[in-house]
């Protein structure tokens, strides 16, 4: 949920030139994002190394449903990002299937989105906090006079539980995160002898906390 004024990197480009060494921007070639972009390069920032279609899920799973996420439409963005600067291509090779892209962030990428982030935070929180004041009168307005009343109690307990998620979440819970040596990807307990995205074998894992 990113504005447009949000999106345009020219002046976090220009303040970062002058606190990080010049040439880790020389491959940005993009001095402006789509929200769509831009909601990608967070999501892969979240998971660190990711493969394109838990990308995808992710995608699908942050849009709820408002948009569904295809790989006609994500896979040329990425390898837009990675032209642009702001993603890298790692070609995993696998014993037990074809090779795979791991995409992760560039340090270029990774420091204009914690500059951007850093910078915007509470104006983003205002910015949902107003969004969701909104959404919630024009719902209660959509029902008759008569149930109104029902459905105010309703939307305050929806978006109470939504916000009590959110500060559940923050930081995520961690379990047991064990990572495949090789790929990044995150293994669950079943992972005893090899990695099942790219067969690399799984001698001595151990959970990690993230």
């Amino acid at each position: 949920m990113w504005l447009s004024k949000f999106l345009d990197l020219e002046e976090d480009l220009k303040k970062l030139r002058s606190k990080i060494k010049e040439e880790v921007f020389d491959n940005i070639k993009k001095h402006r994002l789509t929200p769509l972009e831009f909601t990608i390069i967070e999501c892969i920032f979240n998971s660190k190394r990711i493969y394109g279609y838990d990308l995808i899920r992710i995608l699908n799973e942050h849009f709820a449903g408002t948009w569904t996420a295809q790989s006609g439409t994500i896979y040329p963005i990425l390898s837009k990002l990675k032209k642009n600067g702001f993603l890298k291509i790692v070609h995993v090779k696998s014993d037990i299937g074809p090779i795979k892209k791991v995409y992760s962030l560039t340090e270029a990428g990774e420091a204009i989105l914690k500059e951007k982030v850093n910078k915007h935070f509470q104006d983003q929180l205002n910015f949902v906090e107003n969004f969701l004041v909104e959404l919630a009168s024009v719902y209660i307005h959509s029902f008759s006079e008569e149930k109104k009343d029902g459905k105010i109690s309703e939307v305050q307990n929806s978006i109470k539980t939504a916000l009590e998620n959110v500060i559940k979440n923050i930081p995520p819970t961690v379990q047991f995160k064990a990572l495949c040596p090789n790929c990044g990807v995150k293994l669950d307990r079943n992972a005893l002898k090899f990695c099942s995205e790219c067969g690399t074998p799984l001698t001595s894992i151990e959970d990690t906390d993230e």
